[in-house]
């Protein structure tokens, strides 16, 4: 079933806009993206030979502050997932009280495939052509799927030379030694895993003890998730990547299966595990499900097979309108994207904010700062869940379309 995500987020916000009575005329206005701009990259090979890439920069609304968003390399990026990306980081930004709005980028490419020297002249190449959009107090990008500080470092490096000026701050998600912030790896993983601690504490009688959970993605987020839940006695029994996954009843090391899929490059035939695979991970008898990976992969035909408790969105947008309908039939509690995933824009913030007044915080007092924001931006939610009496994805968009609101106003 191929669901476009630009179509999902605004089903949902149109779904929050209901329960909340919320003005149509002002629905209408912030649902689109205030710009986007496509771009075509030029690359000379290394051996000689050109090549065309295509490139995005969705734009979607800055009544709270600079657009804010990442760029991914990846072959199936288009135009309305960036669109989608772009509205949900609008969203999630207001969700966790951070003044930036929503904005996305990405490049159709499998940077697998590109030798170093080629994947830093298609990233400064990008950076060419869409300087003028951007910059600290307008358009802040960041690293996304199959990005990462290397990459920020040199989009960076070129848009000061191009711009003649020193601004760290026009990108985040940077190298310590390029300006990033301390805690900014740690930050999206962390975050899942500070609302999931008030999230059980909230639903401690439905779940009761032995909780189980299962993670698919088992990436950056998922490892440094599956490390900040340390402390509150689960136990981990599935884990996925792109090649599949493990599942043991017993119980996954993290760190045994991080040190696995770094010597082997896949997490199959960890030992003690018995091999599954991503769709068969969906449906396991767990009590939290952890879609770390990517969108639309709990949908109207498999929802119904979905036995978790708890689904906790650390990827953005896994789950189709069909399936959140479903899962509120079960009484299955979802725990939305643009607040469960939100602890790297926030962070990022930090880091912005630490470029544009010369500061530079500690790792303790980020995460610290991350952890105060988080459970504010949970009990904003929940408040409103309980007064509304609805999901918690449409009490996260609830609460975002009133700040969003009030700024635009």
């Amino acid at each position: 079933m191929n669901i476009n995500p630009f179509q999902t987020a605004i089903s949902q916000l149109e779904d929050a806009a209901k329960v909340a009575g919320t003005d149509l005329d002002f629905i209408e206005a912030i649902k689109y993206p205030d710009r986007y701009v496509e771009v075509t990259i030029p690359l000379k090979m290394d051996d000689g030979t050109q090549k065309i890439f295509q490139g995005f920069r969705a734009q979607h609304n800055n009544a709270r502050g600079p657009y804010k968003g990442g760029i991914r390399f990846h072959p199936q990026v288009s135009l309305d997932e960036v669109r989608a990306l772009s509205f949900w980081m609008t969203f999630k930004n207001a969700v966790v009280n951070v003044p930036f709005g929503g904005g996305k980028g990405g490049i159709i490419v499998d940077p697998k495939e590109l030798s170093e020297g080629e994947l830093e002249r298609l990233s400064r190449g990008y950076v060419k052509k869409i300087y003028p959009v951007i910059g600290p107090s307008f358009d802040v990008p960041a690293p996304d799927v199959n990005t990462n500080g290397k990459i920020m470092g040199w989009m960076l490096d070129e848009y000061e030379k191009i711009t003649g000026t020193k601004a760290p701050a026009t990108f985040t998600g940077k190298s310590l030694e390029n300006g990033g912030s301390q805690g900014r790896t740690e930050a999206t993983g962390f975050g899942g895993g500070y609302v999931l601690r008030e999230v059980l504490k909230e639903h401690a009688v439905e779940l009761k003890d032995n909780l189980t959970v299962a993670i698919q993605g088992f990436g950056n987020v998922a490892t440094y998730f599956a490390e900040s839940t340390a402390g509150l006695n689960l136990k981990i029994v599935a884990l996925s990547d792109s090649k599949g996954g493990v599942y043991s009843e017993l119980g996954i090391d993290v760190a045994a299966a991080e040190a696995h899929k770094k010597s082997t490059g896949a997490l199959r035939g960890l030992a003690g595990t018995t091999e599954i695979t991503n769709e068969q991970l969906l449906e396991l008898p767990v009590s939290i499900l952890v879609p770390a990976a990517f969108e639309n992969v709990l949908t109207a035909e498999n929802a119904a097979r979905v036995k978790a408790k708890v689904i906790l969105e650390l990827a953005n947008g896994p789950t189709s309108p069909e399936a959140d309908r479903l899962f509120e039939q079960k009484e299955i509690v979802v725990i939305p994207d643009i607040l469960a995933n939100s602890g790297g824009v926030a962070t990022s913030y930090y880091e912005w904010y630490q470029n544009m007044h010369n500061e530079s915080w500690t790792k303790e007092d980020v995460l610290k700062k991350l952890d105060a924001l988080m459970v504010a931006a949970w009990k904003s939610v929940h408040e409103t869940k309980v007064k509304y009496k609805t999901s918690y994805r449409s009490a996260a968009y609830i609460v975002a379309i009133n700040r969003i609101e009030e700024a635009t106003k």
